[in-house]
């Protein structure tokens, strides 16, 4: 991905430096999960656990490397000494309201200590009643075996080098993971009074009158999506394109045998080469969807599921159109249209996101076999419109599950 700036050369020693994507791969009670990221790192200055160093020392491009880890050996261990219960006072709901199962900017707290207003690091609501919030400052995979591995972009050697911050590259590696699962089995309280409300309250069919014929991610994400569908999605599918546009991301490998779209814009969705057919519908005025029983072997939703006001009641009816088995598939990154989107979806930690959705599946009781992967790091492409102002392509997230 740097190739443009450093020399290739092999193998890794510690005058290099090298593009590794690494892949955490964990389970939750809730269900399976991949957490990837590519990172740059320098192996005379960034700190890698023992396992991961020796066992990267020598690789060349194109190596892929396998590592388990057992609770406390990749991330700091579990520590009862971490989980605080604060009186009510000392958490600062000028902020925002303390929520089980929530994360919080660790800053929010009071009466804690070497805990400064200026941290961001998340910690988690574990219990909360008129009085007291308990909070748990444990990484969230703290308690979790860990499956990782180290797949070797490129490697390069550094043109100087003249100090600089040292990384602990396992924090890089984990920050964000484990934050979508529930705690302890028990519901996250994402459903407040207000959650679902919008800046813009107005008729949605007004404000998607207008057709959009853009993409409002990059090429490198758009890619990582159509990866993702290609594979989940089986060739010879009949295919929903939930609140569909006017292109669908699904590569030509997965070669859906019929395609539906539904959305807010017939403009958009002439528009869109893989759709057969498609309905103009609004979700958020009728969550029912206007197709029979089993229609589908899989739906999709991409980028959209945050402007959902009916979540749950759309997921149940998402599983009436599935056949038995069937998948239905969320993918979504870190940009929306502001007004439209509901206000939970602006509070919550991006990683948190995958968790609320996980929600939606969970709470509708017609799903099964839940999965989440997140992709960051990758460059942005030259030729986006956002580069080089944005360096890194927009971060991909997906949740899904099949119908019981």
């Amino acid at each position: 991905m740097h190739t443009s700036l450093h020399t290739p050369i092999n193998p890794i020693d510690e005058d290099c430096l090298a593009d590794i994507e690494f892949c955490i791969g964990w389970q939750s009670p809730e269900g399976k999960h991949t957490d990837t990221v590519l990172l740059m790192a320098n192996f005379w200055r960034d700190l890698l656990p023992e396992k991961i160093r020796k066992g990267l020392w020598g690789a060349r491009s194109g190596d892929c490397l396998s590592f388990s880890f057992s609770p406390g050996e990749l991330l700091p261990p579990f520590d009862p000494g971490n989980r605080y219960c604060v009186k009510r006072g000392d958490f600062n709901e000028q902020a925002t309201r303390p929520a089980f199962g929530r994360f919080y900017p660790k800053g929010i707290l009071r009466g804690i200590p070497n805990v400064f207003p200026q941290n961001m690091a998340p910690v988690r609501c574990i219990g909360v009643d008129d009085e007291t919030v308990r909070v748990d400052l444990n990484h969230p995979l703290a308690a979790h075996d860990i499956q990782l591995t180290a797949l070797v972009h490129g490697v390069y050697r550094k043109p100087f080098d003249r100090g600089g911050q040292s990384r602990e590259l396992a924090e890089s590696i984990a920050s964000g993971p484990g934050m979508q699962a529930r705690f302890d089995g028990k519901p996250t309280d994402f459903f407040y009074d207000g959650a679902f409300l919008r800046a813009d309250e107005a008729d949605d069919a007004a404000f998607y009158s207008n057709a959009r014929l853009v993409t409002h991610l990059d090429d490198r994400a758009i890619q990582t999506i159509g990866e993702r569908y290609a594979g989940i999605l089986s060739p010879g599918m009949s295919v929903l394109d939930l609140m569909s546009s006017w292109r669908s991301h699904v590569p030509a490998d997965a070669a859906p045998k019929h395609m539906t779209g539904l959305g807010m814009n017939a403009e958009e969705m002439e528009e869109n080469p893989q759709l057969n057919d498609f309905v103009v519908h609004d979700l958020n005025r009728d969550p029912r969807l206007p197709f029979s029983d089993g229609a589908f072997d899989a739906v999709l939703c991409t980028a959209s599921v945050e402007y959902l006001i009916h979540p749950v009641a759309v997921f149940r009816e998402t599983a009436r159109t599935l056949r038995p088995g069937g998948i239905f598939i969320n993918t979504f990154s870190n940009r929306w249209f502001p007004t439209k989107t509901i206000r939970l979806w602006t509070e919550l930690h991006e990683f948190e996101r995958m968790g609320l959705i996980m929600e939606y599946y969970l709470r509708s009781g017609t799903f099964t076999e839940l999965s989440t992967c997140s992709a960051r790091g990758w460059d942005r492409p030259e030729s986006d419109r956002y580069y080089p102002e944005k360096m890194q392509s927009d971060p991909v997230y997906a949740v899904w599950g099949r119908k019981k």
